[in-house]
């Protein structure tokens, strides 16, 4: 299959204050349609692969200048992912039309068993595309589409530092069904992915051993795509201060099984929809110590069954109406909960119509206002507004500007830990008086664009009220407190690409200031709320000097918002770099030198939990 790549905006691959970028590449055979066009997502990172473990859907966000990845022990291990300056429990996961919910915990939200090979994305839904298309997520969504399927492989071997190593192997077919109506072009597809890997980690007692295995079938046409997944991951990794302050060495041990069904169809003209439906069962044993595992441990099992709808319908070339409709069922089964608090419905209908103008000087304005409507079998309904303008403008010399304004509001509910636990004892208390959550976002955006560069900025202001946060009180033998606060968010975010001949350079800067009320004096430190950078720089860089050499490198600098909690220093410099070798004699066998934290990095990104060390890997794959 010969692939062209080819730059395009990034408003146009979601909208445009999701601010997704990427390049696409698209089939040019025979066989190419509609839907077979592949788009693959670009993060704005350099690296796409972590260093210490196999990867995964949230690999690698940490560059992301809009995403702050909270890690213990690592990302993949364990990883709080939170978007402009919220916490882990106001983004969500989404795969489809579907939010991949966990209710015991969103430290749990991005335990996602499906193989990245098989996704596109991430995109980062915010504002109004998160209004539209998330669920129960009040700040962001991390969103995932499933890829068609391409006739492939490959075997990965990975040995390093601390003892680590790392199996894997990933093959896909594809085959055309000529007994099938040849106008649709199907094919039948099947991919597999099975990963392994483990060390003794970064730091004492910070070991782990992880296993991923995942399958789908899919039905592939020119107008539609139906992919059936399974997928099954087991965790285990151990940390100290893993989630408490008192200096001892906790273990998780976590099973995820996730079954989905996905189709999605274009019809007419700029029409098309998409249902998802998925069934998901987590099981969760945490161990406060492991030299003394009686002392307190915890076993969650949890289970989601969720069916989401989304499309676009258009009337015509000026007029159409987004759409999402989702619905969750989940339930719980846990030692740590008392108050009954075991089940919830969550209902979510959003819509979102759409006028597009043609002015004068190849320039389009897009207004869009809608709504957005959520309830719960347990709490308050809320009914939320979400609008914004878009005005876009083209030349001749390729030269491409989009400049928005956008307000979304956006709700959501708390978790059971924080809401269904003992609320007068106990590691982890919560609190029955927590109410849902409201957030108020506006945002001003300018996106440009050239063969070469791109630029994407954003300033915004973001108001949350009942925001559940975990914060921590010194004269406690509680870990955490589960509490409501109302915050102001101010944030700015810029992104630049540019492209040479030979390299690309990534470069964005963020600032985030905020202004909170806990509305109570016994409130000595927040572990999320308040745990954010005040300024962060990331420059990357892709350096290909001959087709035998490969150099990326990702770089960020921070300067972190003072906490109580913290140990060391709140400035903090990481680095990513990779070396990729592809000798001329094997073509399809490249050799991978990569290291994390090259500068061996100390800073606490979660206050009280010791950061991760240095990773030096060295890895062969061989692709078909």
């Amino acid at each position: 299959m010969k692939r062209i790549p080819h730059f395009i905006f990034p408003a146009l691959l979601c909208s445009v204050s999701s601010f997704a970028y990427g390049e696409a590449v698209t089939n040019k055979t025979e066989e190419s349609s509609a839907i077979e066009q592949i788009t693959v997502e670009a993060s704005p990172t350099a690296n796409k692969l972590p260093v210490g473990t196999f990867d995964s859907p949230i690999s690698n966000l940490e560059y992301d200048p809009r995403v702050d990845l909270q890690s213990r022990n690592m990302a993949e291990a364990q990883a709080d992912v939170t978007i402009r300056g919220g916490i882990f429990e106001n983004t969500g996961f989404r795969v489809g039309s579907a939010t991949l919910l966990d209710p015991q915990s969103g430290h749990y939200f991005a335990e996602i068993p499906i193989a990245p090979q098989m996704l596109t994305g991430p995109a980062i839904l915010t504002g109004a595309d998160n209004a539209l298309y998330g669920m129960n997520s009040s700040v962001g969504t991390v969103s995932f589409g499933w890829k068609p399927i391409v006739t492939g492989g490959s075997i990965s071997l990975g040995t390093g530092t601390n003892d680590f190593n790392l199996q894997s192997i990933h093959g896909a077919k594809s085959t055309k069904l000529d007994s099938l109506n040849s106008l649709n072009n199907y094919t039948l597809g099947f991919e597999g992915e099975y990963s392994h890997s483990q060390s003794d980690g970064t730091i004492d007692f910070g070991d782990h051993d992880f296993t991923r295995t995942a399958g789908r079938v899919q039905l592939l046409g020119s107008q539609s795509q139906t992919d059936l997944f399974f997928g099954a991951q087991d965790k285990f990794f151990g940390w100290p201060n893993l989630y408490t302050p008192f200096g001892v060495n906790e273990t998780e041990d976590l099973e995820t099984r996730l079954l989905m069904l996905n189709h999605k169809q274009n019809y007419a003209q700029d029409s098309n929809f998409e249902v998802s439906a998925y069934y998901r069962k987590h099981n969760a044993h945490y161990i406060y110590s492991r030299e003394n595992p009686s002392a307190f441990e915890a076993f969650h099992k949890s289970e989601v069954k969720s069916l989401g709808l989304s499309g676009r319908h258009a009337q015509s070339d000026v007029f159409a109406v987004n759409y999402s409709v989702q619905f969750i069922d989940d339930s719980i089964e846990s030692t740590t909960l008392e108050n009954n608090f075991t089940s919830r419905n969550y209902y979510k209908v959003s819509v979102l119509p759409e006028y597009k103008m043609a002015l004068e000087g190849n320039k389009q304005l897009t207004f869009r206002l809608g709504a957005a409507f959520d309830d719960t079998n347990r709490d308050d309904s809320e009914l939320s507004l979400i609008g914004d303008v878009t005005l876009n403008t083209q030349n001749s010399k390729g030269f491409d500007r989009t400049l928005y304004l956008s307000y979304a509001q956006a709700s959501q509910v708390a978790g059971y830990t924080a809401i269904g636990g003992s609320d007068s004892g106990g590691l982890f208390r919560s609190n029955y008086t927590l109410e849902r959550e409201t957030t108020k976002n506006l945002e001003l955006g300018l996106l440009m664009e050239e063969q070469s560069w791109q630029l994407n900025s954003a300033i915004f202001y973001r108001k949350d009220d009942n925001l559940t946060d975990w914060t921590y009180n010194f004269d406690s033998s509680s870990a955490r407190f589960a509490n409501p606060v109302d915050i102001n968010t101010t944030g700015i975010e810029f992104l630049a690409t540019k492209h040479f001949d030979t390299a690309k350079l990534i470069a964005s800067y963020t600032y985030l200031h905020k202004s909170e009320n806990y509305g109570a004096a016994d409130i000595d430190a927040s572990f999320y709320a308040l745990n954010f950078p005040d300024h962060r720089l990331t420059l990357g860089a892709v350096w290909n000097p001959t087709d035998i050499l490969e150099f990326r490198v990702d770089n960020e600098w921070r300067t972190q918002h003072e906490n109580a909690l913290r140990n060391g220093d709140n400035n903090a410099l990481f680095t990513q770099l990779t070396l990729k070798i592809t000798p001329p004699i094997l073509k399809n066998l490249f050799i991978t030198f990569a290291a994390d934290n090259l500068w061996d990095e100390s800073f606490e990104e979660i206050p009280g939990t010791p950061g991760r060390g240095e990773q030096y890997t060295l890895s062969a794959t061989y692709s078909w």
